[in-house]
């Protein structure tokens, strides 16, 4: 049976979301304007075809995270300083984005 991806840590900073996702030092920093426009809300994606709506040239290039809250025990919750704070990021769909070297990701998901 598999699980979904937890946090062991998420730390909110200026420049992008850090998340330790073991005590293995596995961990991913998100880089907050790629973040931002990975924002999987109706407003950003076309629900249907899963079309971005999000013009990439409306998103400042210093786009930080305000504040975070968790979803359940799912996800995470953005607010940006555009205003922004309707996206749900996944833990499943951050951990399949994870940017760090072992991952291999360049961008999240």
């Amino acid at each position: 049976m598999k699980t979904n991806p937890i946090p062991y840590a998420i730390n909110r900073r200026d420049d992008g979301i850090l998340i330790e996702w073991d005590t293995q030092g596995h961990k991913g920093f998100y880089p907050a304007r790629a973040l931002r426009l990975a924002c999987p809300c109706a407003g950003c994606v076309e629900e249907m075809s899963g079309r971005p709506l999000l013009d990439p040239a409306r998103v400042s290039p210093d786009i930080r995270p305000v504040s975070l809250a968790l979803v359940g025990s799912y996800g995470l919750r953005v607010e940006w300083s555009d205003g922004h704070a309707t996206g749900i990021y996944t833990f499943e769909q951050l951990r399949r984005g994870c940017p760090c070297e072992r991952c291999g990701n360049a961008e999240p998901t």
